[in-house]
């Protein structure tokens, strides 16, 4: 068309409002579908997850595209098609990131990985600032509940948590770091069989709100109080899940803004970059000073 007639047509798409119809444009033959690829294993029936997928539908929903889950083989490659990807759960040597570019497929990884589009909240400065909050507080026994450390947010929370006692000069504890899967279940048996096996601790940091939630029942159920007796931080701040909790706000649709503006990029085919979403410790009901809890208790 001439530009004078474009013109003319912008002008009407800006006063009128005009939002492009995905379905219509699928109907043409242009795809405006965007796969969304989890890791093999990953738990998809999380809160954490249904936020995600729901920001993640609004922010693309604003440029005419539509997010949909695709099959995938053995290793997490997709086997259906879609105008480019977003991929959740990455872990270290990961084949879906490799088999991704090898094969030129356009993608953006929620999380952290060198040389591609990837958006992930500031996890190692979270881990700090919890157990920073703890130490604060007057607590030096200090317990972890980590997720999956070959994952990016559990190994970073996990370093968080290590520069917050160096910082402080409490020394490292290996034993003080129990393995909760990311799992309410496997938390509540982590903690629990740590406390039945003589492990003493008078303050922990969950690196998730579900595992914190399952740490706090298996406290209650060992006859302790939080935050009387043991002090309790979670970590993404989620609705419903987290609202009682000191715990770490991360902004997830911020981070879906920012996955949907990496993956324009790399459908333009930019150079990969990557962001870091800021996140802030919101203090609650859960934590109390370490000399509250050596004197009385209401």
């Amino acid at each position: 068309m001439s530009p004078k007639t474009r013109a003319r047509i912008l002008e009407l798409v800006r006063t009128l409002g005009f939002t492009p119809s995905a379905a219509a444009r699928e109907l043409v033959g242009r795809s405006t579908s965007v796969g969304l690829l989890l890791a093999p294993g990953v738990r998809r029936y999380t809160p954490y997850f249904a936020l995600l997928l729901e920001a993640l539908s609004e922010a693309l929903a604003q440029d005419g595209l539509r997010v949909k889950e695709v099959a995938t083989d053995p290793y997490g490659l997709p086997l259906g098609e879609a105008m480019g990807y977003v991929l959740l759960g990455a872990h270290d040597h990961d084949p879906r990131l490799e088999g991704l570019r090898r094969s030129g497929r356009p993608f953006v990884l929620i999380g952290a990985h060198p040389g591609v589009f990837a958006v992930a909240p500031d996890d190692v400065d979270g881990g700090y600032q919890a157990t920073r909050h703890l130490l604060e507080l007057g607590h030096e026994a200090v317990a972890h509940l980590t997720g999956h450390l070959h994952h990016q947010a559990g190994r970073e929370r996990l370093m968080g948590y290590r520069r917050a006692l160096e910082e402080k000069g409490v020394p490292f504890r290996p034993e003080l770091v129990l393995d909760g899967n990311f799992d309410p279940l496997a938390a509540y048996r982590a903690v629990r069989r740590a406390w039945e096996g003589g492990l003493r601790f008078t303050a922990l940091f969950a690196a998730s709100d579900e595992m914190a939630l399952g740490a706090k029942a298996a406290l209650e159920d060992l006859g302790l109080r939080v935050p009387w007796d043991v002090s309790l931080v979670g970590y993404d701040d989620l609705p419903e899940v987290g609202q009682e909790l000191t715990t770490v706000h991360q902004d997830i649709p911020t981070i879906a803004q920012e996955a949907t503006l990496l993956l324009k990029k790399a459908l333009a085919g930019e150079t990969p970059v990557a962001k870091r979403v800021p996140v802030h410790l919101v203090v609650r009901g859960t934590t109390a000073k370490r000399e509250v809890i050596d004197g009385a208790k209401p």
